[in-house]
């Protein structure tokens, strides 16, 4: 999205700005920060909570049959029937509101193919879906499908309504893959499966012969601040005063903390410590802070046009409508639209 804007020239040139204001940019969680930049050129510059997208488990289900969660993608699988067998979904999804499908879409294809695969694709690079880690990754999420691995009627799940969530905390389903922002809805929605240490968390399983960082995440690394190129010079100066000295402030930062979110900032180690919510805060915290790479999600990296298609088709694709090789052609059709 911010790329759309950037070329239409709508965007001003922050260049300059983080490179005369050392302190604003070394404020930030280094791979949050990188999201903000097009072409090596600044454009926009974080202001408020990280985001990566999770893998929350209930953790009496897991108890319930003996296991522990998937570290591998193959350990995934394994425990799709022993879910089964003891009348419990694996994964909850809310397929309705077809955003959620697109995080096992972009995890999967950074732990095939690594970051390069998607850079690749939001670079507009001819043919860039026809990556073979993107068929791959397509592949997987049928394959997932046909063992029964969602919650029967995913597609009439919205998640939009938390409805996907509440079918883990109440024991319906093992998993989900959801964003990290889902925590604060839980804590006020099942606020004792919270509380009572119930919801567990972890990493995405990382692929055999992958070549992605299992370090490496997806999500949103935060929303940005980016100044209008027609703002009057008066307007621009007032603007990047706020940047310097108006954000983050030590009431900000503790207000956001205080809701269960989590600064895209350096050095709140100690605060997150202080938290009620200090251990997911402190594990998502630890997620985005030694990331090598954090991907946006894809929906808002690509022009409109493009995600509109990508979540259609991919809504497809979990549906068994489409295949993956009809999903990549549909897709390359896109590119620079």
């Amino acid at each position: 999205m911010l790329k759309s804007y950037v070329d239409a020239g709508q965007v001003a040139d922050l260049t300059d700005f983080v490179k005369q204001n050392p302190d604003v940019t070394s404020r930030y969680l280094p791979a949050v920060l990188k999201n903000g930049e097009i072409n090596g050129k600044t454009y926009a510059l974080p202001n408020n909570n990280v985001q990566p997208v999770v893998l929350y488990f209930n953790k009496d289900v897991f108890a319930k049959i003996g296991a522990q969660p998937p570290k591998t993608w193959d350990e995934l699988m394994a425990l799709v029937p022993k879910f089964k067998a003891a009348g419990v979904a694996p994964f909850s999804l809310g397929g309705q509101s077809k955003w959620p499908d697109l995080m096992w879409l972009e995890y999967l294809v950074e732990r095939i193919g690594g970051p390069e695969t998607f850079a690749n694709i939001a670079a507009n690079k001819p043919n860039a879906w026809s990556d073979p880690a993107v068929a791959d990754a397509l592949t997987k999420i049928q394959q997932l499908v046909d063992a029964g691995g969602f919650i029967n009627g995913f597609s009439s799940v919205a998640a939009d309504s938390n409805a996907d969530q509440a079918l883990l905390y109440t024991g319906k389903a093992a998993m989900v893959l959801q964003g990290g922002w889902i925590y604060q809805g839980m804590k006020k929605d099942a606020a004792d499966f919270v509380k009572n240490g119930k919801l567990g968390y972890t990493t995405f399983p990382t692929v055999s012969g992958g070549k992605g960082d299992p370090a490496n995440v997806v999500g949103n690394p935060s929303n940005f601040w980016s100044i209008s190129s027609k703002a009057t010079d008066s307007q621009k100066k007032a603007a990047l005063e706020y940047v310097k000295s108006g954000m983050f402030t030590e009431a900000d930062t503790q207000a956001l903390i205080a809701s269960g979110a989590v600064p895209v900032i350096n050095g709140i180690d100690s605060k997150l410590a202080a938290s009620p919510d200090k251990d997911f805060l402190t594990y998502v915290y630890g997620m985005a802070k030694n990331a090598p790479n954090f991907t946006l999600s894809w929906d808002q990296a690509l022009s409109p046009a493009q995600g509109d298609a990508m979540l259609s088709n991919l809504d497809q694709i979990f549906l068994k409508k489409i295949t993956p090789e009809q999903f990549v052609t549909t897709m390359n059709a896109t590119i620079g639209k």
